[in-house]
């Protein structure tokens, strides 16, 4: 969004103001802050909570906004707790961590509301929203590790950047990390440093490793460490690799991924094996899967199983429909469908992702399950020329959500069973306008995949009208 000084010139940054904030949660910003006013310009305080007494300093203005951050707490919220992080309110996945936990549940439902409010698909006000499904223990549960790695005055750190900066947080604790990936992430970094093995300077493009990303399978305990370099040439690569094999045994899978030069994309296009197996395998509903370096994974192995039991229930499959499972992945969701139906045909636009499906599907011994390169939109008309007609269809599309011509097509072929896994309310409410047109929505289902962090997932029953 392209900022503005305010026109009357009445704030600038650096300016701190007393204030009540709003006490209700759907006033509360998308991104996890509290909502204020100063002289009735809205104000949205990072690190805030709704009904607070806070000291604020003004950090950006905007036309019709301000942004700000807290200086000091004169009356605490009744939700406020203390975080375990030092990083909370500084490092995007840390936003909620002083908000108890039965109230970010409830902030959660709030942000889907709140996104239908905006968009105000047909018959939104009628919606049932449930409330949102949460973690008994809502820690220790990411379970990859995708961090930064620089050097600051002769030391190498690893870690996330600071919300709406460049400036790097060097992570040495995280509690909403699986404890393995934080384990073999600082064993890493200290060998990087050990060795002297060059990191990525950002001010001349120079030096070896950017990112370093550590995945953990729960149910197999296979650990994945995958280098993200600046160049193909990895210096004192058998020497860290050796390390690993001697002080990490846990560590089954060891990848090097090159991503040249100055991008804001974290992967490259080209990945290679340095050590083990190139694949890790988790176990996700009975089924095993195997999942390569870049193979997209929910975060959260403890919730997962609980978010497909309710994409699969709201299905309400007969056993004879024929499935349409796009962003398929991996295939973690289509698969288990596989024995409710007759078919099962999915897609992706990643080709090591319909590898890795295909793959998954002949580890587990299905035969009814098949995936495809390509768009939804491009196959889905192809499949029905040739005279294969879906009956039922699940997506789970990327925050963007849907593909306008995948809409297009959704609508042209209006399946009977729909159901709709979406990770941005925003969007989910987006796509309904357009949705709702050919279908009521039976129930939106919020579930929380990323504790601690004002992210929520949410599955959306579909009846065609």
């Amino acid at each position: 969004m392209k900022k503005y000084q305010n026109t009357n010139d009445q704030f600038h940054v650096g300016q701190q103001f007393t204030l009540n904030t709003k006490p209700e949660f759907d006033r509360m910003g998308v991104n996890g802050e509290a909502v204020g006013y100063v002289d009735r310009t809205l104000v949205f305080i990072q690190g805030a909570l709704p009904k607070e007494r806070v000291t604020i300093e003004i950090t950006d203005t905007y036309h019709h906004y301000l942004r700000a951050k807290v200086v000091n707490i004169v009356t605490p919220s009744p939700y406020r707790v203390t975080p375990r992080d030092e990083y909370a309110n500084e490092v995007g996945g840390f936003e909620l961590e002083d908000m108890e936990y039965p109230a970010q549940l409830r902030f959660k439902k709030e942000i889907v509301r709140q996104a239908l409010y905006k968009y105000q698909p047909m018959g939104f006000e009628s919606y049932k929203i449930h409330n949102t499904m949460g973690m008994k223990d809502p820690y220790g549960y990411r379970n990859k590790a995708q961090f930064q790695i620089r050097q600051r005055d002769g030391k190498v750190i690893a870690g996330l950047y600071k919300t709406r900066s460049h400036d790097l947080v060097d992570l040495k604790t995280c509690s909403v990390q699986y404890p393995v990936t934080m384990k073999v992430m600082r064993a890493i970094v200290d060998m990087i440093q050990e060795l002297g093995i060059p990191v990525y300077d950002e001010s001349n493009h120079s030096g070896i490793i950017k990112t370093v990303v550590v995945r953990a399978a729960l149910h197999t305990d296979d650990v994945q460490i995958v280098f993200i370099t600046n160049t193909k040439k990895f210096v004192k690569q058998n020497r860290i690799l050796t390390k690993i094999a001697l002080k990490l045994p846990e560590v089954t899978s060891v990848m090097q991924n090159i991503n040249p030069g100055d991008t804001p994309l974290v992967w490259g296009a080209e990945t290679i094996l340095l050590a083990g197996d190139p694949v890790i395998v988790e176990k996700i509903g009975g089924l095993e899967f195997e999942l390569s370096a870049r193979a997209f994974l929910q975060l959260n192995p403890f919730m997962t199983p609980q978010l497909y039991e309710v994409a699969i229930n709201a299905l309400d499959l007969s056993g004879n429909e024929r499935l349409v499972d796009a962003y398929s992945g991996v295939g973690t969701i289509g698969l288990p469908l596989a024995k409710y139906v007759t078919e099962v045909r999915g897609m992706d636009t990643i080709e090591e992702a319909v590898e890795d499906a295909n793959q998954n599907a002949d580890i587990n011994g299905i035969k009814n399950a098949h995936y495809f390169v390509g768009k939804a939109e491009e196959l889905i008309p192809e499949w029905i020329d040739d005279g294969w007609e879906p009956d039922a269809l699940i997506v789970d599309p990327p925050r963007t959500g849907l593909a306008e011509p995948l809409l297009d097509a959704i609508l042209d072929v209006a399946p009977e069973k729909f159901v709709y896994v979406s990770c941005n309310p925003a969007t989910m409410a987006r796509d309904l306008v357009e949705l709702s047109r050919e279908y009521r929505v039976d129930f939106i289902q919020p579930i929380d995949m990323m504790p601690q962090t004002a992210r929520v997932e949410a599955v959306v029953k579909f009846t065609k009208k």
